[in-house]
C-alpha cells in the first residue's frame, strides 16, 4: 500500500480535531480498524480469556492468541511462547530486570548500557546495580551523536553479564547497529535486552538475524492501543527465568503450602490482561504490514530531510541530529533565546503538536550541556504540508523572542 496524503483519512483524530501530529516518538495516533477493533470486543466478544468453557470466552481466547501468533510473525520469533504480553517496554524491562536479573546478575558483575538511554531503560538497572553490588558501565557517544562503538568494545570483559540498548534513540534519532553490538556482546558471554520501543514502527525487526536474547516494545507507538507491550524472550532464557508477577492464570496447580507454574508464555502473564486492547494490536501490525517497512521507511526519510532542510534556514535554529546513515525520524533542536517550553506553547497555538523537555532522557541531556530541547518525530500520516505549518508556527516563534 502507497503512501499518500489521503493516509490521514483513515486516521478519525487527526481528521477530528486538524491537529498537525509531531510527536510521533511519544506516540502514534490509531487508525480505524484498531479503534474498530476495541469497539467490537466489547460489544460483541467481552469474555474473559483462558478460562471460559463457553462460546463467547473462547472466541475471545482465540482473538487474544491470534494477536500473539502476529506478533510473532511480525519479529520473527521462532515460537509463540516466546511472546509475552506486558503493559509497555517499560514493563518488559523491568520484568527482565526482576527475574533473569535477580537470578543471574551477582556482585562486581558488569551490566552495558548506554548514554542515549530512556529512562526506562537506565534506571531498572541502575536500581538492580544497587541491590546486587554490581557495576553500571555506559557507552559514550561521540561529538556526532552516535554510539562510540570502539569505546563499547573496550568496556566488554567477561564479567559483563547484561548489555541493554535502545534501538533508536527517542530524543536524537541515534539509530544502532543492534546486530553488531549483539555479535560483541555474544563473544564475551554476555546476554543482549534490545529496547525497541522506537525502532519497531520504522525499522524491520527479525530477532532470530539480530539474535538478541530479549526485546521489548509498546504498542501504542506503533499504531496500537496504549496499555500494551511485548517481551520477546529466547525460549531457553524464558524458561530458567522465575514469575515476576503471581496470582491467576500464572498458575499450573495450588495447595495452601505450594505452587507450581503454568509454562510459557501464561508464566509471566498473571491476572486478567487488557484483552480488548491486545487483540486490537493485531489490527495495529496488520496495518504496517499492509504498508510495508519499505514504504514506511521512504516516508520517513522524504519527511525527514523536507523538515531538515527548513530548519537549516534558520540561523538561530540549532539541530541536533546524527548522520544520516544513522539517524531515524526524530529531529530534536533548540532556539537561540527560546526555551523549548514556549516553542511548543506557541506552535499549539497553530495547532502544531511536537514534545519538549528533556524527553526521559536526563543523563543524555546533561551530556550534551542542555536542560531540554525541542522535539519533532514523524510517522506515516505526516506530510511536507504538516512541515509547511510548522515553518509559519516557528517564525511566530523567532518573530517573539
Amino acid at each position: 500500500m502507497k503512501i499518500t496524503k489521503n493516509i490521514k483519512k483513515n486516521f478519525p483524530l487527526l481528521q477530528n480535531t486538524g491537529v498537525i501530529f509531531l510527536d510521533n516518538a511519544s506516540t502514534t495516533q490509531k487508525p480505524q480498524q484498531v479503534i474498530d477493533a476495541i469497539t467490537n470486543y466489547y460489544l460483541c466478544q467481552n469474555a474473559n480469556v483462558h478460562r471460559g468453557i463457553y462460546a463467547l470466552s473462547e472466541a475471545a481466547t482465540k482473538a487474544f492468541e491470534e494477536t500473539r501468533d502476529a506478533v510473532k510473525n511480525f519479529i520473527n520469533a521462532k515460537s509463540s511462547k516466546e511472546i509475552i504480553f506486558t503493559s509497555g517496554t517499560t514493563q518488559s524491562i523491568n520484568l527482565v530486570a526482576y527475574t533473569f536479573g535477580e537470578q543471574e546478575i551477582k556482585k562486581d558483575d558488569e551490566i552495558i548500557i548506554s548514554a542515549i538511554e530512556h529512562h526506562s531503560n537506565l534506571v531498572p538497572w541502575q536500581q538492580l546495580a544497587k541491590r546486587k553490588g554490581a557495576k553500571l558501565k555506559i557507552i559514550p557517544i561521540k561529538e556526532d551523536l552516535t554510539l562510540d562503538i570502539n569505546a563499547y568494545k573496550k568496556l566488554l570483559n567477561k564479567k559483563t553479564k547484561l548489555v541493554a540498548i535502545s534501538a533508536m534513540s527517542n530524543a536524537l534519532g541515534t539509530i544502532v547497529n543492534i546486530k553488531e553490538i549483539t555479535q560483541l556482546a555474544h563473544k564475551a558471554g554476555a546476554k543482549v535486552l534490545v529496547d525497541a520501543a522506537q525502532s519497531i514502527a520504522h525499522i524491520k525487526t527479525d530477532v532470530q538475524k539480530l539474535d538478541v536474547d530479549f526485546l521489548a516494545f509498546s504498542g501504542h507507538k506503533m499504531l496500537g492501543p496504549t496499555g500494551t507491550g511485548i517481551l520477546y524472550g529466547k525460549q531457553e532464557l524464558l524458561e530458567k527465568m522465575p514469575p515476576f508477577h503471581f496470582g491467576g492464570d500464572m498458575i499450573s496447580s495450588v495447595s495452601l503450602t505450594s505452587t507450581t507454574f503454568a509454562e510459557l508464555p501464561s508464566k509471566f502473564e498473571a491476572g486478567t490482561p487488557d484483552i480488548a486492547n491486545i487483540i486490537a494490536l493485531k489490527e495495529a501490525i496488520k496495518y504496517i504490514e499492509k504498508i510495508g517497512f519499505e514504504e514506511i521507511q521512504k516516508h520517513d526519510k522524504t519527511i525527514k530531510e523536507y523538515a531538515i532542510k527548513m530548519l537549516k534556514k534558520y540561523p538561530r535554529i540549532k539541530l541536533l541530529i546524527p548522520p544520516k546513515s544513522e539517524h531515524g525520524p526524530v529531529i530534536s533542536f533548540t532556539i537561540k533565546g527560546a526555551h523549548p517550553h514556549d516553542i511548543a506553547s506557541i506552535l499549539n497555538e497553530y495547532n502544531v503538536a511536537i514534545r519538549a523537555g528533556h524527553h526521559c532522557a536526563q543523563p543524555l541531556m546533561n551530556s550534551l550541556c542542555l536542560g531540554a530541547t525541542a522535539r519533532i518525530s514523524f510517522y506515516i500520516y505526516n506530510t511536507t504540508q504538516d512541515i509547511d505549518t510548522l515553518e509559519k508556527a516557528l517564525k511566530q516563534v523567532l518573530k517573539i523572542f
